[in-house]
């Protein structure tokens, strides 16, 4: 009988959302821990907020080179085990990390941390494709990407706490140490696939892995889908890198502590990811893509008022619209590809997704640097209408890969 999939009430479909979600917690955690201390960092090794914001581009720069080769390795070992080795290997580098005295070490071993990290985000979502049922692709695809925004917030926040009493060292080993727990957990849940058999275990091999990699890039589609990934999440990462230090700064002149918790804003995500991917398979992914783009687009807008709770109101917006932007363009993306190439053009998606957060994350900190908060938010809200333009050129009417339900 052929494996069709999971569905929505089954033990072994809430094996799996819940496992991948301590996969999330482990893996964007210790991927964005670095960020909620970047005043700290930039403080204590006598550097720049942008060469501060370096700890957190490092990381994700490696992640972005290593999200194609975790595919392959996926491939070939099975989509489980290539995360497994990936979230382990990553705890052990985060471990390390805060052990560094300068800014070039850390910046080493963020690098490292962040190529093992690309093993979840390069397979996670060929893996949802693969094991749950096609119709529920999305719903599912939204909560894993909840699921990161769980982790994200964890990680900043644990970070800002923690390191507001004992350094920034301190604050970033002990979201390592939550992270490993949660390695633990995703190891234990995590269901063996049934809809995958890695290529060492087949006599058909199918196409070779340059021909899954070329396959994605003919199609505008995927290239629309990329460019959402590239343009929204380096216009995301910017405002975290650099909210904190305009909110340090006159007119606000916040303490850390309170900055610190600004970064619950991200709970917006947690509920507007699922959110999104259960309203895609009802209406669609294209209009709901277009509209979560349109909230993130007016929350940067309110990052320019000058009265605290307008700029908190802004960052919610803004955090909600993200994810959910998010959650359809990379649940899309394999849904799209088809069944050879779902693994390749996921990795290529997040390869765009984590180019954008290096790029982004430290060429906004110069403009931060130079000009007025003004233009920064101006180059945010610009970055989202390419990123919408590139949608309505490629992706209206596209094939979603998806039965509504």
């Amino acid at each position: 009988m052929t494996f069709s999939g999971h569905v929505p009430g089954s033990r072994e479909y809430r094996r799996l959302i819940v496992g991948l979600f301590f996969a999330g917690i482990a893996t964007f955690a210790q991927l964005y821990s670095a960020q909620a201390v970047l005043p700290q960092i930039s403080s204590d090794l006598a550097v720049t907020p942008a060469t501060a914001a370096l700890s957190v581009s490092a990381a994700t720069l490696g992640l972005a080179l290593a999200v194609i080769p975790w595919s392959m390795v996926a491939d070939r070992i099975g989509r489980v085990p290539a995360m497994a080795t990936g979230v382990l290997t990553a705890t052990v580098f985060g471990l390390t990390a805060p052990l560094s005295g300068e800014i070039a070490m850390l910046l080493v071993l963020r690098f490292a941390e962040g190529v093992a990290l690309g093993a979840v985000p390069a397979v996670a979502l060929a893996y949802l494709s693969e094991e749950v049922e096609a119709r529920h692709a999305a719903a599912a695809a939204g909560s894993y990407i909840a699921g990161t925004t769980v982790g994200g917030l964890l990680g900043r926040i644990g970070s800002g706490i923690v390191g507001e009493v004992g350094g920034w060292r301190a604050g970033i080993l002990s979201v390592a140490v939550m992270c490993a727990v949660a390695a633990v957990l995703f190891l234990w849940l995590t269901p063996r696939a049934k809809g995958f058999v890695p290529g060492r275990l087949r006599a058909d091999r199918g196409p070779g892995i340059l021909e899954k990699l070329r396959a994605p890039l003919r199609l505008p589609l995927q290239w629309a889908l990329y460019a959402q990934g590239f343009l929204l999440m380096g216009a995301f990462v910017a405002v975290y890198n650099y909210l904190g230090f305009h909110l340090s700064a006159e007119p606000f002149a916040l303490p850390v502590w309170l900055v610190t918790l600004l970064f619950l804003a991200y709970l917006a995500g947690t509920v507007s990811s699922p959110w999104a991917g259960a309203l895609a398979s009802r209406i669609g992914r294209f209009p709901v893509l277009l509209a979560s783009i349109g909230v993130m687009a007016a929350g940067a807008g309110l990052l320019l008022v000058p009265v605290a709770a307008i700029v908190l109101l802004g960052l919610v917006l803004f955090t909600a619209g993200f994810f959910g932007a998010h959650a359809i363009a990379s649940g899309w993306t394999p849904v799209a590809a088809g069944a050879a190439s779902r693994a390749q053009a996921s990795s290529l998606y997040y390869f765009a997704y984590y180019a954008g957060s290096s790029l982004f994350g430290w060429m906004l900190g110069l403009v931060f640097g130079a000009a007025s908060w003004g233009w920064f938010v101006a180059v945010i809200v610009a970055m989202c209408a390419a990123a919408a333009l590139a949608a309505v050129s490629a992706l209206r009417g596209a094939p979603t890969g998806q039965s509504p339900s």
